[in-house]
């Protein structure tokens, strides 16, 4: 069990203090927070799980949530976005993410667009947004964030080769590090976001940001998958925050969907 005394001591000056809800199982922290939000819960409410026994990825995706292996964390934002500014979410969650595990571990993470965190070419962590609107506006966003902490085996259906930070560090990985670096990340990241000249301005930084911490978005062979299918080379994130994709047949903007990287 994580030691909630100490996270709670170390996030006091954050929106997510005395905020943090621990589960000892739970079927998705996503759906509870997404509930949550609905009934009125906070901005800055935070739902921990040791086990998840229906964790999801993007795409109805299974994530992998055995108890005591890794961290299950939802967070819920009540960020007053337009919806067209959702899109954001995910990778400001990968920036603070890739920050965390940094600060934590001392691990170089790879971000690939727009909801993965690799080491070494497999993952170890995801993030999934998910969010309600109300007259044109959000009303809250629930961002779900797993990290692969203490597996040493995977199941033989995961689409990405995957890993966890203590395969890669070779030592044990303290769990609350790791959820105070995120909670601490996540909350310079709206703190900037609430500081700057205008949420536009801040969002107009973060395609530079990612691509900094990114091999995946630019110059790398990819196979396009989901609702959109077609294979090119990254080229950058448009001034909307979506992957462009050099093709055959000319730019493309991928919407949604994931990516496989092509071997030629």
């Amino acid at each position: 069990m994580i030691d909630l005394t100490l996270v709670e001591r170390s996030i006091q000056d954050t929106i997510f203090a005395n905020q943090v809800h621990w589960f000892a199982q739970i079927d998705s922290t996503n759906l509870y927070a997404m509930q949550q939000g609905r009934d009125g819960a906070r901005h800055g409410s935070v739902y921990l799980a040791d086990e998840q026994l229906g964790g999801r990825g993007r795409g109805d995706h299974r994530w992998h949530s055995a108890a005591g292996q890794g961290l299950y964390v939802s967070v819920l934002l009540r960020p007053q976005l337009q919806p067209q500014e959702l899109v954001w979410l995910p990778l400001m969650a990968g920036l603070a993410l890739h920050r965390a595990i940094g600060d934590a571990t001392g691990l170089h993470a790879d971000l690939r667009w727009p909801n993965d965190i690799l080491i070494h070419g497999r993952k170890c962590a995801g993030i999934l947004v998910e969010a309600q609107t109300d007259a044109g506006q959000a009303a809250f966003a629930v961002i779900g964030i797993g990290v692969n902490l203490r597996q040493r085996s995977f199941p033989a259906d995961v689409a990405t080769p995957a890993t966890s930070l203590e395969l890669e560090t070779g030592r044990e990985v303290s769990s609350e590090a790791l959820f105070i670096a995120l909670l601490q990340s996540l909350h310079a990241e709206l703190r900037k976001m609430n500081s700057q000249k205008s949420r536009a301005h801040y969002f107009a930084g973060i395609p530079d940001r990612v691509e900094s911490i990114s091999t995946w978005v630019r110059g790398r062979n990819v196979q396009v998958h989901g609702p959109q299918e077609f294979s090119g080379v990254t080229a950058g994130l448009s001034a909307t925050g979506f992957l462009q994709v050099q093709t055959a047949e000319g730019m493309r903007t991928v919407l949604t969907g994931g990516l496989r990287e092509t071997v030629l």
